[in-house]
Order: C-alpha cells, then structure tokens, then sequence
C-alpha cells in the first residue's frame, strides 16, 4: 500500500461525496503522515510502516466498537464503517494454521527449548505486521504444551 493510493482513494471520495469515506481515508493519511514524521522518513515512507499504521487505526477502531455503549446506535453504525473502509486497506494477516507452519518450519531449533519468551522474542521479529500478537501468542502456547 503506497500512500498515493489512499490519496487517490480519498479524491474519489471527495468526487463521489462520501464524506463518511472520506473523513475515514483522511484520518488514515494524517496516521500515516505522523508516523513518518516521527520516524523522520517524512518524504520517503516505507510500505511496511504504512501497513502497520494502517493496522494499528484498524485495532483503535476495533476497540472503539468494543465500547461503545448499545444505546449510541449512530455512533456504533459511525465506528462500524470507518472499520470497513480501513480494513480494505490493511494488509493480509496470517491465519493460526499459517503460524503454525512457518513457526515449525522456520523456528523448530527455538520451538525444542519449550522456553515460551524466548519463542515469543524470536518470531515476533518476523511476524510483526504480518499477524495478530494475539493469535501468534495462542499457537506458541499450544506449541509449548
């Protein structure tokens, strides 16, 4: 995902009207935009520090839906959307079945210690931005068993 593509996206949105879209869009590019700043790689942004932006706005939105109180129906419909409209742009997670496999794969020396940290510090390196901590935490534990 290259930053010009949400621009596009955005100017698209502009045209059509959308503003829920385009507000949506807009808040991803002011992320990313952040990111970058604070990186200091404000003119040349990495692909891989968008997508993790990109999933972190998906994880703040997901919780904003997660707390919304029942009764603010407008404002859960709000949350639902601008959900959908990031996770278009997110990059593909791993499912646990794919975790499994790279970690037996690629990890099998680590995985023999049973030392669950010491798994846990040498996947996350390379799985991060590709699956859910979470996720990955619940295969490394059945892995351990």
């Amino acid at each position: 995902m290259q930053l010009e593509d949400l621009r596009k996206d955005m100017v698209a949105a502009m045209k059509a009207k959308d503003k829920p879209r385009k507000e949506a869009i807009s808040s991803l590019i002011s992320a990313v935009k952040k990111a970058a700043i604070d990186a200091g790689c404000r003119d040349d942004i990495p692909e891989d520090m968008i997508g993790q932006v990109i999933l972190k706005e998906l994880k703040s939105v997901k919780e904003q839906i997660d707390t919304c109180p029942a009764e603010r129906e407008e404002l859960m419909a709000e949350y639902k959307f601008r959900y959908e409209v990031i996770s278009q742009y997110a990059p593909k997670q791993l499912g646990a079945e794919e975790i499994r496999a790279l970690l037996e794969e690629k990890f099998a020396d680590v995985l023999a210690t049973k030392n669950k940290g010491q798994i846990m510090k040498a996947v996350m390196a390379e799985l991060k931005g590709k699956a859910d901590g979470k996720l990955i935490n619940q295969v490394v534990a059945e892995l351990c068993k």
